[in-house]
């Protein structure tokens, strides 16, 4: 009896996915279809399978599509997943037409205060994550995704990047460690993806077989724009190197922690107070500062307790960090509001502003404000400050 290969969302009745099964065989391609919207779009549909099948040059074997309202990108990526299942030496893809809106590049130094994680696996959450403003969009391909389904998703997460308007936040991807890692690269570093998440990294070697990964994947796909990097910090190797991972590579903008793993590493519960975590904390945000570069926090996991998510993030401020993860849409205005500056610290940046400029149209080389001279590093965070302001 031949083997079925199947593609697509699990449980019951998943909204905005599909799930595709494959039949290999020597009979002229079939293709049947049942859509909650069968309707008005299954037409659609059906001229869709057909596309993808004719980019990947199949014209035999039975296709089943169960459909729950997938959109285009959506579908797409599951045919063309259940296909290479079943053919695992094609090379062709079946690529959607990239929009606009998902061109563009990013900056070293943009902000990064909020930065939302969503499952790579859940298509659903991608179409409307951009419209609650978060500076950034992870689509994880790591821990949201179980093992069986991570081949499948890298297809899914491909597309997302060429269709799916994020309104201007940063396009991140959380690949895996390792050899799996390298390979999310491959889908993902050609399709516009502005900055890339390593997870769990303990040592320089981790980045470097990143960068160099990248490098290759750039090359070949001619991509002229960099990818920025962020490894995040999970163990206690990692946080005694922090400072060599943090300088292990120029494409690095961040460093980030992720607590969870950190504090099970070293034995010990994780709590409110944070005093288990507050070396590493330190030992990361110091690491940034020395590489010039941001420090982010973990997330804050409790999404219904937005009183102790501001003081979670009020504790990061004061602590030096530049941004929290989230895990919930409704965590992005209270990260934003608490990492905004206070009154007295933007009247206090203006003035080493306005002093600065002042020192810059007389062509002096030092910057003071009454008697005292002011370090670069100082007029540095203060324009920071004053942006920062301007953007609330």
């Amino acid at each position: 009896m031949p083997h079925t290969f199947i593609s697509g969302a699990k449980g019951e009745k998943p909204r905005s996915d599909l799930r595709a099964k494959f039949t290999p065989s020597n009979k002229p391609l079939s293709i049947s279809i049942n859509s909650t919207v069968k309707r008005m779009y299954g037409q659609n549909i059906l001229s869709q399978a057909q596309s993808v099948y004719q980019e990947l040059q199949i014209k035999t074997g039975e296709l089943e599509i169960e459909d729950f309202g997938a959109l285009p990108f959506v579908i797409a990526a599951r045919i063309e997943s259940v296909i290479k299942q079943a053919f695992t030496d094609l090379r062709q893809e079946s690529l959607p037409p990239i929009k606009d809106f998902c061109l563009g590049n990013s900056t070293r130094d943009r902000f990064r205060r909020s930065r939302l994680y969503l499952p790579g696996n859940q298509p659903k959450l991608m179409l409307n994550a951009g419209i609650h403003n978060p500076d950034g969009i992870i689509l994880d391909l790591e821990d949201a995704v179980s093992p069986a389904e991570k081949e499948d998703t890298r297809y899914v997460v491909r597309n997302a990047l060429r269709s799916v308007d994020f309104f201007g936040a940063e396009r991140m991807v959380r690949i895996n460690q390792g050899e799996p890692g390298l390979k999310d690269l491959e889908f993902v570093v050609p399709h516009n993806v502005h900055l890339i998440l390593i997870p769990k990294v303990e040592d320089a070697e981790a980045i470097k077989n990143v960068d160099a990964k990248i490098s290759e994947i750039s090359a070949e796909c001619r991509r002229k724009t960099p990818v920025f990097l962020m490894p995040i910090i999970e163990s206690g190797s990692g946080v005694l190197k922090a400072l060599e991972i943090a300088e292990a590579s120029p494409n690095i903008v961040a460093i980030a922690i992720g607590l969870e793993d950190y504090t099970a590493d070293i034995g010990v519960q994780r709590t409110d107070e944070g005093i288990e975590s507050f070396f590493a904390r330190s030992m990361l945000i110091n690491a940034a500062r020395a590489a010039g570069i941001q420090a982010i926090d973990t997330v804050y996991s409790d999404v219904a307790n937005e009183a102790g998510l501001r003081a979670s993030v009020q504790e990061a401020k004061t602590l030096g960090f530049d941004g929290k993860g989230c895990i919930h849409p409704r965590q992005i205005r209270p990260i934003h509001e608490e990492f905004a500056p206070t009154q007295s610290e933007i009247e206090k940046a203006q003035k080493i502003v306005a002093a600065y400029n002042e020192a810059e149209k007389k062509g002096l080389g030092v910057v003071s404000l009454g008697s005292k001279m002011v370090d670069p590093p100082v007029v540095k965070r203060a324009l920071r400050t004053v942006k920062l302001s301007e953007e609330l």
